[in-house]
């Protein structure tokens, strides 16, 4: 069952038997019916060693809300979207920013290494993802945050969409996204400038970026 946008800030979420949403803690603000809220322990997914500890840290405390009602959420008077996927393809996303999801969701870590050797991992710094990244796979609404709130941009086979690494949230579909340097742009702002680096996105979907440079 798809959320609801009630404001920029706030969504909700229906609850009913056999579709329990999944909330990072803290992010209830208040819910109608006959609901039930319990904490959903997650581990580093059987990854042992210093990889099992950094997925440890940037995990984010989550609760699964069940029964029969609606639930609204939102959190820290951030900016609030909505992504509803199709099975099309995943969502990936940094933890930090989630706010809610339909539990139906398959959820996985990735190591952005996995994603392009040490360019993905540079990726990651850059962005302010860390070291990993969140993707959910299925058929389901997301809610993720934002400072400023989103643009949905499109990406398309042969165009690729380039953004501000700091400006990005997230990225839906069959898309690769990759770190590049635009040399033009550094000698005209100085060499200094992160605008020079930007995060070239290629395939076919959807990027969402913020209107703002600031991290969750």
């Amino acid at each position: 069952m798809a959320f609801t946008q009630v404001n920029p800030k706030v969504v909700a979420a229906p609850v009913a038997p056999g579709n329990e949403v999944l909330a990072r803690r803290g992010a209830m603000l208040a819910y109608t019916g006959d609901v039930g809220f319990a904490p959903v322990h997650t581990g580093a997914g059987g990854v042992g060693g210093m990889a099992g500890r950094m997925i440890a840290r940037e995990q984010v405390a989550m609760m699964v809300a069940r029964g029969s009602g609606s639930v609204y959420y939102g959190f820290r008077g951030m900016y609030v979207t909505i992504v509803d996927l199709d099975g099309s393809g995943p969502l990936s996303v940094e933890a930090d920013r989630l706010v809610a999801h339909d539990a139906n969701l398959q959820s996985t870590v990735v190591f952005l290494g996995q994603q392009g050797g040490i360019r993905g991992a540079v990726r990651g710094a850059v962005t302010g993802q860390g070291m990993f990244t969140t993707q959910l796979h299925g058929f389901g609404s997301v809610a993720v945050l934002s400072h400023g709130g989103t643009l949905a941009l499109p990406v398309e086979p042969g165009r690729p969409t380039t953004v501000d690494p700091q400006a990005y949230v997230a990225h839906v579909g069959q898309v690769d996204a990759d770190i590049s340097v635009n040399a033009s742009w550094r000698d005209a702002v100085g060499r200094g400038s992160g605008e020079a680096i930007q995060l070239k996105l290629t395939g076919s979907g959807t990027v969402y970026v913020q209107a703002s440079e600031q991290k969750v």
